[in-house]
């Protein structure tokens, strides 16, 4: 038996070997036949991950690879929704991008120019940033920017100084008056308004580098206005002349405008801040698309008995593309009463109106109480207004329907402050 049990393994174990000699005796194919690399003439450009085509190599060996689907040329998500413009605006050339905006606005009228003043958080201009960091909506929706420049503006400022100011605040603006030409160049041009009871344009634009400048400035200084107390009875009444015991002066006994014993008829005061930014503004709309539309005021701010309403003059402003910069004087300059100043009780004066004008079209403001500081915020402002960011992009709105656009602008930075104008109104001379 156990001989017979060792013959029969010694029989499977020959089977065994002799398949697997028959396995080792199969034929081994050849290597796949080198093939020339495949022409890329005709072929389009190569895009990153594809290649330069759907070109297949083919041989007598080899065999096809299934086709690849094409990658998507959609932005990839990006998971705070913001969204990313892959397409680059145009960047023109250094000194080359305000004739290549004005040109370019001229011929698309849809597009939208929209200046930017970045800031830090020590209120220091931010220099260096580029289109990727800019993001742009009207009324919500991404604007993708299709210019974007960074160089210097040439100005056509038109100065509005307010001549209703007190006797000691008006005495600091009149000396620094003498410093404003130097916050100028000889490219800009300079427009100057002043205003108490009504505006007065006391000279067209003229270069800001001219003799005829300082000799308007000169000009244009005034001594102001005394603070009145008003007071309707002893020797210092309204009515102080009397016979008889009544007013020689009908017009001004008890009763009337200077009231009597119980109550005072308080002389108001007339400032008329509106009327003079939007004879301002009429000026600057008449000058060139590639210079930079800025009024400049130098008040309190104080807003009564103009004609045109704050609301009108903010449309007009939007329309032609104007900001109001603005150094603040007077009680409206200091830290707590320039606070207070800006609320305002129904049927009563405006205190501080200069602030709405800055916020709504993208402009700054200064509060000075000093002499030396209203002379530096003449370069300070000058500055800020000359070296913005411009940009431009296409709104998708209609050409011309009227209707307000809101814009928000975006940095991609934090800790960044930035300044633009809130909306615009579209020009029916841009539609030309």
């Amino acid at each position: 038996m156990k001989l017979g049990m060792m013959t029969l393994s010694l029989a499977a174990l020959l089977n065994l070997g002799l398949v697997a000699g028959a396995q080792q005796q199969a034929p081994v194919p050849d290597a796949p036949t080198p093939q020339a690399s495949p022409s890329l003439a005709g072929v389009g450009p190569i895009t990153p991950g594809k290649g330069a085509g759907d070109t297949e190599v083919t041989g007598p060996n080899s065999t096809t690879a299934p086709a690849q689907p094409a990658p998507s040329t959609e932005a990839p998500p990006n998971h705070t929704n913001t969204p990313i413009q892959t397409t680059p605006p145009e960047l023109p050339a250094a000194g080359e991008g305000v004739q290549k905006v004005a040109a370019s606005i001229s011929i698309n009228v849809n597009y939208v120019e929209v200046p930017v003043t970045v800031k830090d958080s020590k209120g220091k201009l931010v220099p260096g940033l580029t289109w990727r960091d800019f993001k742009v909506y009207e009324n919500g929706s991404y604007e993708p920017l299709k210019m974007f420049m960074t160089d210097s503006t040439p100005l056509s400022i038109a100065f509005v100084i307010d001549q209703s100011l007190t006797s000691d605040v008006m005495a600091k603006v009149n000396i620094s008056l003498d410093s404003l030409q130097g916050a100028l160049t000889s490219y800009d041009e300079v427009a100057v308004f002043s205003y108490s009871h009504g505006a007065q344009e006391r000279t067209s634009f003229t270069g800001a580098q001219s003799a005829r400048l300082p000799a308007v400035l000169a000009l244009t200084k005034e001594t102001g206005t005394e603070m009145l107390v008003p007071d309707n009875s002893g020797a210092f009444a309204s009515c102080n002349i009397r016979e008889n015991g009544a007013c020689v002066d009908p017009n001004i006994q008890e009763g009337r405008s200077a009231g009597n014993g119980t109550f005072i008829t308080i002389p108001k005061e007339i400032h008329t801040l509106n009327d003079a930014v939007l004879a301002a503004a009429k000026e600057l709309s008449t000058r060139p698309k590639e210079r930079r539309r800025i009024v400049y005021v130098i008040s309190d701010g104080k807003e009564y008995g103009s004609k045109a309403t704050l609301k009108e003059v903010l449309r007009y402003l939007a329309t032609n593309n104007v900001a109001v910069f603005g150094t603040l004087v007077g009680t409206s300059a200091g830290f707590g009463e320039g606070y207070i100043s800006k609320f305002h009780l129904p049927f009563t004066m405006y205190d501080n109106i200069l602030y709405k004008y800055t916020v709504a079209t993208g402009g700054t403001l200064d509060s000075e109480r000093g002499t030396n500081g209203i002379e530096t915020s003449y370069q300070k402002i000058a500055e800020e207004a000359r070296n913005q960011y411009t940009l431009v992009y296409a709104t998708h709105e209609p050409m011309i329907d009227g209707k307000y656009r809101h814009i928000v602008v975006n940095v991609e930075r934090p800790g960044l402050e930035v300044i633009s104008k809130e909306g615009y109104y579209p020009n029916a001379r841009d539609a030309k």
